[in-house]
């Protein structure tokens, strides 16, 4: 049974009344890959009765009265995605899809959506708490740089209004607070949950305080938003991270030290809660996320890389949550079970696959780690990086009743796959359709440095390793590479660079990602400043839509259309003489397509 979206579907759950509503961006598809139907069905799971308003028309307060008045609390998300990064291109162009929307229509969720969302339930019940969460909350808890306006913004929780922030994977901060609530403990008092961030008016007692720059220091001074950044960064280790405070006029926004991950038969208890893994029956057309995540498995959480343009890490943290290979075939099982089931399993991984079961050898020393990346710029001597649980769990899904083929199409590091021979020998034998999608984002030193990225030849050694395996295997496999154009430090001789190293390769992109400064990222935070935080250097941004679009066009020489691009490219960068090598034509053709 869905949980309720209506005062009648309540009701036919013997329900005059609910505890906590949530209010979402996105369709409600109830299936574990979506953050709000799993945390209603943890909440549901422990005598809570939960209700979801999903995608409600914002511009009226009438839709948020749906379910009616909650006992406890209204929980806000503005869905998967950041609603700015849903509704805008990295050139901030409109789109005109969106993939969490029945017939992939535009234009279902407002702009900054968390905001508009809290106004709305203000509006209509002005004395109900209300808690926002998800990726646009978790990644706006403190003042950020908003590219969208091209200005800090104070942290979302001052700009909603709301009364409580939930930062990172809510099951347990979530929980608990509502736990307290039915005890009885009035809202205002609970203030000290790990994974909270509130508003007070008093700073916290205490030496285990970090106090960051203020708003008004970091809006108006690009080294005291760095030092802000930088200060935070060492405050990612639930194990030993300490509350972070940062002053917004006569307001403090005092942020709880990060909550603890989900041990492996937590992980396994909230992938065996009722989902039924279809969109709500008063849906008439495809979503498309949700046919692309329908037949997939989640295996862990979490992601230890530290790549300075990624918010996984900054979400679901660093330690990597493992379910148990039990778990993952009953869902297997349950799967299987479905009448629309044909056999293959889409994916089987997490934010990157092979980290399965990867952990940290050393509990002590990981318990006072500050570390960005586990990775970067070498493997962490600590790291248990042993591919064979990993390896384990494809032979035990591919065995499961039911299944014909499952495949791995969530991302792999290649770096840490050098270290995983037995997982690479199964992943290419038996998951892989031909093509292994990795992302180098680039292989010019200074970039990838930047990026927090193995550079050049540690991706040659896995080509070669790649190429071997397959031959071994008798298999025709490639890698598809994915590349950012326009990342903070990358020139235009950069690109030419990487342009040269795909052409010398044999490597043909199918997409390049045009580098968008999301909220809450490193990369973001040398945008905005132009410097490097962990170092203090400064570092060139590349920002006009001029060379933006030139750095991108010179990965696409297999597409005509990109050509005359390259070679003004070429001639800006006083590189004519690779017009032959990198488009196989003579330097000074007259271009019919340039960029102003």
């Amino acid at each position: 049974m869905f949980l309720p979206v209506t005062r009648d579907e309540a009701a036919r759950r013997g329900w005059d009344e609910l505890d906590v509503i949530f209010v979402t961006g996105d369709a409600y598809i109830d299936h574990p890959a979506f953050g709000v139907p799993l945390l209603a069905r943890w909440l549901e799971s422990h005598g809570f009765r939960v209700g979801i308003i999903s995608q409600p028309d914002w511009r009226s307060r009438e839709p948020f009265t749906a379910l009616g008045r909650p006992r406890l609390f209204f929980a806000v998300s503005a869905g998967a995605m950041d609603s700015m990064v849903a509704h805008y291109t990295p050139a901030r162009k409109l789109r005109h899809d969106d993939a969490y929307t029945p017939g992939n229509r535009h234009g279902a969720r407002p702009n900054r959506a968390t905001i508009v969302y809290t106004s709305r339930l203000k509006e209509a019940y002005r004395d109900v708490p209300v808690v926002i969460g998800g990726i646009e909350a978790s990644l706006r808890r403190f003042a950020h740089y908003d590219y969208w306006e091209d200005k800090v913004r104070r942290s979302i929780l001052f700009d909603a209004k709301a009364d409580m922030l939930v930062y990172g994977m809510g099951e347990r901060p979530l929980l608990e607070l509502a736990n307290r609530l039915r005890r009885g403990e009035p809202f205002g008092r609970i203030g000290d949950l790990c994974g909270t961030a509130v508003i007070a008016r008093e700073e916290p007692g205490g030496e285990n305080v970090v106090m960051l720059p203020s708003f008004e220091q970091v809006s108006g001074d690009r080294h005291a938003y760095a030092e802000a950044f930088r200060l935070l960064s060492y405050e990612q280790n639930p194990l030993c991270a300490r509350t972070v405070v940062q002053r917004h006029g006569d307001r403090l926004l005092v942020c709880n030290s990060p909550s603890l991950p989900l041990f492996e038969a937590e992980m396994d208890a909230v992938y065996a809660l009722p989902f039924i893994k279809a969109p709500h029956l008063s849906y008439r057309e495809p979503i498309p996320a949700y046919e692309q995540i329908k037949t997939s498995i989640t295996s862990h959480r979490g992601c230890f890389g530290g790549c300075a343009f990624c918010a996984i890490t900054h979400h679901q943290g660093r330690i990597i949550q493992s379910r148990s290979a039990a778990s993952v075939l009953q869902e297997v099982e349950r799967l299987a079970g479905q009448r629309w089931f044909r056999g293959a399993v889409s994916d089987i991984g997490g934010p990157t696959a092979n980290m399965y079961g990867v952990r940290c050898g050393r509990p002590d020393i990981q318990a006072a780690c500050r570390k960005e990346s586990c990775l970067y710029p070498q493997p962490c001597r600590n790291l248990i990086a042993s591919g064979r649980p990993a390896a384990d769990l494809l032979r035990k899904v591919r065995g499961a009743r039911g299944v014909t083929h499952a495949a791995v199409s969530s991302g792999v590091r290649y770096d840490l796959l050098r270290l995983q021979p037995e997982y690479l020998r199964e992943l290419l034998r038996h998951h892989v359709g031909g093509l292994l999608k990795v992302a180098p984002e680039h292989v010019a030193e200074r970039v990838t440095h930047l990026m927090r990225k193995p550079g050049a030849k540690i991706f040659e050694e896995f080509l070669s390793q790649f190429r071997c395996e397959s031959a071994r295997l008798g298999k025709r496999q490639h890698v598809v590479p994915y590349f950012i154009s326009g990342h903070p430090g990358t020139t235009l001789d950069d690109m030419v660079e990487l342009a040269l190293f795909l052409r010398r390769t044999g490597l043909r992109v199918e997409q390049v990602q045009d580098f968008t400064p999301t909220p809450g990222t490193l990369a973001t935070c040398m945008y905005h400043t132009g410097i490097d935080p962990m170092t203090g250097v400064s570092v060139y941004v590349p920002r006009g839509g001029k060379e933006k679009r030139l750095q991108k066009a010179l990965l696409l020489g297999h597409i005509a259309a990109e050509r005359p691009l390259i070679m003004q490219a070429l001639r800006e960068c006083g590189r004519e003489d690779l017009c032959v090598e990198l488009l196989g034509v003579r330097g000074r053709k007259p271009d019919r397509r340039t960029v102003d």
